[in-house]
């Protein structure tokens, strides 16, 4: 099958490898480079290195919307679009291109957890399940018919990158069964949805007044970014403890960390980190303290 495929992230590159590997893929369509890093240097996003590697055909445009963009694609004739992850809405008249459509790789079991940052959402709620979702894309944010649903398991004490990373080659699985039997397609129920907004930085500020499991899976969650801190001191790990006190007071402090009472038990910090300095163990950074 000749395909086109929009994908920007290290989850979108399982896909592509799975896809270069069975199908011709016309065209690999990527993000622009970005500065990252402190030295604030170009990066090319995963898919786009991935591409080259593979000696794929590769775009980075800047805007998806132009009438030559769009026709640079109609000139393709591509059978079926692929998007994973590629971080912009595909206009309509992308979608109407491919002879069957573009179907997307969705990082959780839908209609739970539409949006931008469905495998963050659910670890933050604390969700002991989740999955992918193999859907036809069409105009509304992840409302198209479902092809194929893959379910998994979330560990206790997962954080988002380990989780991102399974689903990912659960989705690239998926999708290419999918495109070798095109199942008959479920439409959702459109009722039941959730919806998992993007992450916004100020949303890793915690209070110890909190339960321990609403900072725990916050913690969990917002791993690597924005990451969990107090105040200005970035909590980098931690663990669940024991203990019952004042929210915020120190429970006690050893080698192993220092254990924070929370709004209903305690959490152990490991390791943590000031504004302008590097990680430090817990227990030397808040030595003498008797509260956060």
């Amino acid at each position: 099958m000749r395909l086109v495929f929009f994908g920007t992230p290290q989850f979108a590159v399982p896909s592509l490898e799975k896809l270069a590997s069975e199908h011709d893929i016309a065209l690999v369509v990527a993000q622009p480079d970005k500065p990252a890093g402190r030295g604030m240097k170009m990066q090319a996003p995963a898919v786009a290195v991935k591409a080259r590697e593979l000696g794929l055909p590769l775009a980075q445009p800047a805007k998806i919307r132009t009438a030559e963009f769009l026709d640079s694609i109609a000139a393709l004739a591509p059978d079926a679009g692929i998007v994973v992850a590629y971080g912009k809405i595909l206009p309509a008249a992308l979608l109407s291109i491919p002879t069957r459509g573009f179907l997307n790789v969705h990082g959780s079991i839908l209609p739970q957890y539409r949006g931008a940052a469905p495998i963050q959402r659910a670890i933050e709620r604390g969700e002991t399940t989740t999955g992918v979702t193999i859907m036809r894309v069409d105009e509304q944010l992840d409302h198209g018919p479902m092809l194929a649903i893959e379910k998994t398991e979330i560990g206790p004490d997962e954080r988002t990158p380990s989780l991102a990373a399974r689903l990912s080659v659960i989705g690239a699985e998926a999708l290419g069964r999918v495109l070798a039997s095109w199942p008959v397609e479920t439409p959702q129920d459109g009722a039941a949805a959730t919806i998992a907004p993007k992450i916004e930085k100020s949303e890793g500020a915690i209070q110890w007044s909190q339960t321990s499991a609403s900072i725990y899976n916050k913690f969990r969650a917002f791993d690597p970014w924005p990451g969990v801190f107090a105040g200005e001191l970035k909590l980098l790990e931690m663990a669940p403890a024991t203990g019952r006190g004042t929210p915020g007071t120190i429970l006690s402090a050893s080698a192993d960390g220092v254990v924070v009472a929370t709004g209903d038990g305690a959490l152990r910090l490991i390791t943590v980190q000031r504004p302008g300095k590097g990680p430090v163990a817990a227990a030397e950074l808040l030595r003498g303290q008797s509260s956060l």
